[in-house]
């Protein structure tokens, strides 16, 4: 039995879903042959004890022989405890198959996760990933569950018949020609139903999106009063989606229904040529009970091989789920050839929108378009969805250094920045060395940690969704201080909160980052006022720079957009 979660998952072929499903399998092949020896076994116990209550019938009750009787129940005795023995360690196999299926699909997701970082939610969707972890991994870790009852199922299925061929050779062909012309008969069904549960599960990581959508922006849909608009497109989709379903459980209905009636119709023709030849005197009684047992134990090779198929075509839809998130690859790369690291102090700069970030003194920067700046901001960590080699750090482009180095070095903290579920202080503290207590402070959240019973040791629901939204955005900036990186960059860190928290952290930021590179991006005149250096941008260029004050006075577009000025109308001139 192997220890989990593994130590490293592998690096899997995801070329496929058939590669993805075979590395899967070839990953856990010695789990996976204990499962199919102990499958063989419990499955082959069962098949020859129709064979064994026909020598007792005959050897024991019809010839009057105790001795043969009581031979023969020992031998079936016997039979028994190997199958109960069997079935007991082909189980165990069975789930340890499935536990590990599950925890390396789980693995190489997070891992892909984490290599993406920002890149995932801009290439596919919240529901997506979710789904995978609510449902995609239950069928990749069934396959693997029931490939051992499947491999028991053949063998005992050929086991079968050739004790029927020994004994019949009428009744022998009957079953080697039935049962593969009864698996064909269930073969059509097969493809249709994989279309539809692909269609499936492609609504139900829609419908998993939208519900993530809805919860997290529950504050504002209920401040716009959009909850109903919101409701109605829920239901709308999950009507669709049990629609969907309804399909799918339709069609898996009808191979449902096959899976009794063709079995059952081939133990009926099975049992009345074992009663024709019993009547003929052909075979004997105990050999006409033996072949009524075979006929019912063939309807167990026979359902696992269609429940194998089937769930081989839900495990196939899962992987091409999986195989799509792990072909994915990150918007930034590490470089074929690393550049030197520039040394610590480095002075950043940007090409593209020419800004200047002097070392050691807090630059804010003020969008003519809000978007402007944050995307300016992004650009500046390598956190933007387009990468280019613009911004360089000591005259190095950031694109040519390791994006570990890149992210060590400079932090980009957003509005969007969320928390994980789990003890405060380590939520703030990511590194493990940071001063929170300091941090709190200057992001002006003393107060939030005062009124939790537990203060740092308090869990965080997940998102923070506990705290209000200003909370959030003030421990979001704590965190991003704990860190204390060498260059930080903070998109609108006062969005959220009210001017006099707002003006406590402005005063507080200087003083916190004093000596180590700050870049703020805000329309705010408190947090403005007390940048070093102010960077105006219109139309993605820096076209003015200078204090606050200074650019109060010499641009009106700066100061239009600062303090929400309108435009003057002109004066009317009247005529005398």
């Amino acid at each position: 039995m192997r220890h989990l979660p593994l130590d490293h998952p592998g690096t899997a072929d995801h070329r496929s879903p058939g590669r993805f499903l075979w590395w899967l399998a070839k990953g856990q092949w010695v789990t996976l042959l204990g499962g199919m020896f102990f499958g063989i076994i419990w499955m082959s116990a069962q098949a020859v004890m129709p064979a064994v209550i026909g020598r007792a019938i005959d050897l024991g009750i019809a010839d009057r022989d105790r001795g043969e009787l009581y031979r023969w129940a020992a031998i079936l005795f016997a039979i028994g405890l190997v199958q109960a023995a069997s079935g007991i360690m082909r189980h165990r196999f069975a789930v340890t198959n499935w536990l590990i299926t599950a925890y390396r699909t789980v693995q190489l997701v997070t891992h892909q996760t984490v290599r993406l970082g920002g890149t995932l939610p801009r290439k596919v969707s919240t529901g997506e990933v979710v789904a995978i972890g609510t449902n995609d991994l239950s069928h990749l870790g069934q396959l693997m569950d029931v490939s051992a009852r499947f491999a028991g199922a053949i063998v005992s299925f050929v086991l079968v018949a050739v004790i029927l061929l020994h004994t019949s050779v009428t009744l022998g062909l009957v079953v080697l020609i039935g049962v593969p012309l009864l698996m064909l008969g269930v073969a059509p069904l097969l493809g249709p139903l994989q279309k539809r549960a692909a269609h499936q599960r492609h609504l139900m990581g829609q419908l998993s999106n939208t519900a993530s959508d809805i919860v997290g922006g529950l504050r504002v849909l209920r401040g716009i009063g959009g909850e109903q608009v919101f409701h109605d497109r829920y239901r709308r989709e999950s009507q669709e989606t049990r629609q969907a379903g309804v399909q799918v459980a339709r069609l898996q209905s009808v191979l449902d229904a096959l899976q009794v009636l063709l079995p059952g119709t081939f133990v009926v023709i099975v049992v009345w040529l074992g009663a024709r030849y019993a009547v003929e005197g052909t075979i004997t009684p105990g050999e006409l009970v033996a072949f009524y047992g075979y006929s019912a134990f063939l309807m167990i090779p026979l359902r696992t091989a269609t429940e194998y198929a089937n769930k081989v075509i839900r495990a196939r839809v899962a992987a091409v789920r999986v195989c799509r998130v792990m072909a994915l690859d990150p918007d930034v790369t590490e470089p074929a050839v690393l550049a030197p690291s520039p040394p610590v102090g480095a002075e950043l700069y940007d090409e593209r929108s020419g800004l200047r970030v002097r070392t050691g003194v807090l630059t804010a920067i003020v969008g003519e378009q809000p978007d402007e700046s944050a995307e300016l901001a992004d650009r500046l960590g390598l956190a933007a969805g387009e990468v280019d080699d613009d911004v360089l750090l000591g005259g190095v482009p950031l694109t040519s250094l390791s994006p570990v180095e890149v992210r060590r070095r400079i932090v980009v903290s957003d509005t969007a920045s969320l928390f994980f579920s789990g003890r405060l202080g380590d939520r703030l503290d990511i590194t493990g060395h940071g001063d929170v207590t300091r941090a709190l402070d200057t992001a002006s959240a003393a107060d939030i940690l005062e009124a939790l019973p537990a203060g740092l040791d308090e869990l965080v629901a997940e998102r923070g969704r506990s705290f209000s939204g200003g909370q959030r955005q003030r421990l979001v900036l704590a965190r991003a201080l704990t860190a204390d990186p060498e260059i930080l960059v903070l998109v609108e860190p006062t969005s959220a909160v009210d001017a006099h928290t707002e003006a406590r952290i402005a005063a507080r930021l200087r003083d916190h980052r004093a000596g180590r590179t700050t870049v703020v991006t805000t329309s705010s005149p408190l947090m403005l006022d007390g940048a070093d250096e102010v960077a105006f941008l219109r139309a993605g260029r820096v076209v003015a720079t200078g204090t606050h004050a200074d650019l109060l006075e010499t641009n009106t577009d700066y100061r239009r957009v600062v303090t929400r000025e309108s435009d003057p109308e002109p004066a009317m001139v009247v005529g005398r």
